[in-house]
């Protein structure tokens, strides 16, 4: 029987999640059939658009306000999608405020839901519990601290592993990729990473800038900026200025790989600088009122995802008011000239790394072998 599924990914990094599991479902399924909402990654695995993911990237919980009538019509475009192809089974992943909503309608569709990137509800809104109880088929969490907790609330979870275990690693060694960029061989290396999204990018960067300057007053430096594919290189050559970084397309893992220290922005990039035992500064800033409706809701001991997964403070976190040009440059300056606080920062990242990989098999193929479980289940049921 010919399999038809949906999957839906809003992120760049819930994108390329996705398709690696896309990748391993086609390796059992090789007929199936893929539709729904779709990012590069998905697109290159085969996956046909409905819905185009890049609409749905709004950072913020005011923000997103100003978009609501947009992401409700691709939210119908989806679901009228779902009804009209009647799908075996939909994966999707992260961007809870739009997937959880899908899910329900999947759910009253009869179709088996199977959640991929687990809402951070350990966190904040733990209203959501309830609807995911009812609703999910499966949660398969990327954090290992996370399974416990949705079990303890009643949702069937299980922790696959990060799917960037294993699979982050540079292309290129140290001196061709310092050949390649024109960089001096006896300077220190540093990764500039403002984040994935124009909006974050664009907060972030004259608190960077300033840090850059204040550092290269004091040794020669190589400043490297690696665009994601969502901002693009032109997006920050627009706003660079006379700075002495050099932006390029991509490369960020080998950019990572051999930087010193990286500048970077919260989120899935701390977590690749921590598979790669790079020592980075992490920072973090949305608009005032964002911050203040945060502070009010959010519950965690830390900010970035690389300190929560340790337990401990094993990277700085400069958020909101603490992210300026002089607190970056002062962590900046500490890790690049005490090989202690390296060392010791690197035995952290390496903890970090040990939890993330410690599933087994690889998380992409454990959870392709879960989705085959439950649909090889139903028509055992059906039959």
């Amino acid at each position: 029987m010919r399999r038809k599924i949906l999957v839906s990914a809003g992120e760049a990094s819930g994108d390329l999640y996705a398709s690696l599991v896309v990748e391993e479902l086609r390796r059992a399924w090789p007929d199936a059939e893929f539709f729904g909402c779709t990012g590069p990654r998905l697109r290159a695995s085969g996956v046909r658009t409905v819905v185009d993911a890049a609409s749905l990237a709004i950072v913020g919980l005011l923000e997103v306000v100003a978009h609501i009538p947009r992401i409700y019509g691709q939210y119908r475009k989806l679901l009228a999608a779902a009804r009209d192809e009647k799908p075996d089974l939909a994966i999707l992943t992260d961007s809870p405020d739009f997937h959880l909503r899908v899910a329900r309608r999947l759910h009253r569709q009869g179709v088996p839901v199977v959640y991929l990137v687990a809402p951070q509800a350990w966190a904040w809104r733990k209203g959501r519990l309830k609807a995911m109880r009812r609703t999910l088929r499966r949660l398969l969490c990327i954090f290992p601290f996370e399974e416990a907790f949705f079990t303890r609330a009643g949702v069937k979870a299980t922790y696959i592993g990060h799917p960037l275990a294993g699979l982050v690693a540079p292309s290129i060694g140290r001196e061709e990729f310092f050949r390649k960029h024109g960089l001096a061989a006896g300077r220190p290396l540093i990764a500039v990473l403002p984040g994935s999204r124009r909006g974050e990018a664009a907060r972030h960067l004259p608190a960077i800038l300033d840090a850059v300057e204040r550092l290269g007053r004091e040794q020669a430096l190589n400043l490297i900026l690696p665009a994601s594919a969502t901002t693009g290189a032109a997006f920050f050559r627009e706003r660079m200025g006379r700075s002495p970084v050099q932006v390029i397309e991509g490369e960020s893992w080998d950019a990572l790989a051999h930087a010193d220290l990286a500048l970077a922005a919260s989120g899935t990039v701390t977590v690749e600088a921590a598979l790669l035992g790079t020592p980075m500064v992490t920072f973090y800033k949305v608009t005032p009122p964002s911050w203040m409706a945060g502070k009010l809701l959010v519950r965690v001991p830390f900010y970035s995802m690389v300190n929560l997964i340790a337990g401990r403070a094993v990277v700085p976190e400069l958020m909101q008011s603490r992210m300026t040009g002089e607190t970056i440059a002062r962590e900046a300056r500490r890790l690049l000239a005490d090989p202690g606080a390296r060392a010791e920062m690197k035995a952290g990242l390496e903890e970090v790394r040990e939890k993330l990989s410690q599933a087994g098999i690889p998380a992409p193929r454990r959870a392709a072998a879960i989705i085959q479980e439950i649909l090889e289940g139903q028509v055992a049921h059906v039959s």
